[in-house]
């Protein structure tokens, strides 16, 4: 039998937190950047091809630690409480409720850093700081939370998929070896969920970055998630949908690997210290 899951404080999955999310933005920011530019309507080359991958990288860093923080305290507070309250078969969707509230909440810090981060990455002239005033400039505070719904439409199905799978991966092979799982075993856990996630989600993900870099008052802008996605559709085919669906399985496989790898480490350290 494994031991019984550990309820997380607060303060534990608010470091450990930060500490996965600043790891996976900075280590993996080059391929997130080629995502990015695959996806954008002028093409890889002319939003900047293998140029300047690192655009936009002090944005990803500043936003990655609290929006990470955010998200896993909300995630962990969430199955904190109600796993005490459900049978162990409703486990599964007291995942993806805690996933949920977790991406709403965390996506309410993150938005802003990401707006100006994909701006950097796909507008090569721009650096972060050029990006946030530009955005301010012309539309204000409320550019900074352009794609909001369409960020959101994507992370929640994302979530969906990779946060009850990267539980039950775990559960699994806690079971099967007989006590919980190290922390390189939940980065694999980690690297397959989300894996994934990210291609079945890949379409969510093209409409987002579409809306967070066209111009104030395009088509993009002024249409709904499923609006976009029937755009894209018709002007560019299936292919278009899926633009950078290779990039992004792989940027996502390798971040889930080192994002939850991180998480479990840190919050393994620290709850050993609070035992101790």
């Amino acid at each position: 039998m494994t031991k019984k899951e550990r309820p997380v404080p607060f303060h534990v999955s608010l470091l450990a937190g930060g500490v996965a999310g600043t790891a996976v933005d900075v280590i993996l920011f080059p391929l997130d950047t080629l995502k990015t530019r695959l996806q954008s309507v002028e093409g890889f080359v002319k939003a900047g091809g293998f140029r300047g991958i690192y655009s936009g990288i002090a944005s990803a860093a500043s936003g990655s630690a609290p929006a990470a923080a955010t998200f896993f305290c909300t995630y962990e507070l969430t199955k904190n409480v109600l796993k005490p309250r459900t049978s162990s078969t409703m486990f599964p969707f007291v995942h993806m409720c805690a996933a949920t509230l977790g991406e709403v909440v965390s996506l309410f810090v993150r938005n802003p850093f990401e707006v100006v981060k994909q701006r950097a990455q796909a507008y090569t002239h721009m650096n972060s700081v050029q990006a946030l005033k530009y955005t301010l400039v012309q539309e204000g505070v409320r550019g900074l939370y352009r794609g909001y719904w369409n960020t959101l439409m994507r992370e929640i199905p994302f979530s969906l998929i990779q946060y009850p799978l990267w539980e039950l991966f775990k559960s699994v092979w806690s079971w099967e070896q007989g006590y919980p799982v190290w922390a390189w075993q939940s980065s694999i856990c980690g690297a397959v969920s989300g894996g994934f996630g990210a291609a079945v989600t890949t379409p969510l993900d093209v409409a987002k970055t579409r809306v967070m870099l066209a111009p104030k008052d395009s088509l993009y802008t002024q249409a709904s998630v499923t609006q976009v996605i029937i755009l894209i559709k018709s002007q560019e085919g299936f292919a278009g949908l899926f633009a950078g669906v290779t990039m992004r399985t792989t940027w996502i496989s390798l971040g889930g690997a080192v994002f939850f790898g991180f998480y479990e480490k840190a919050k393994q350290v620290l709850m050993n210290k609070i035992e101790s």
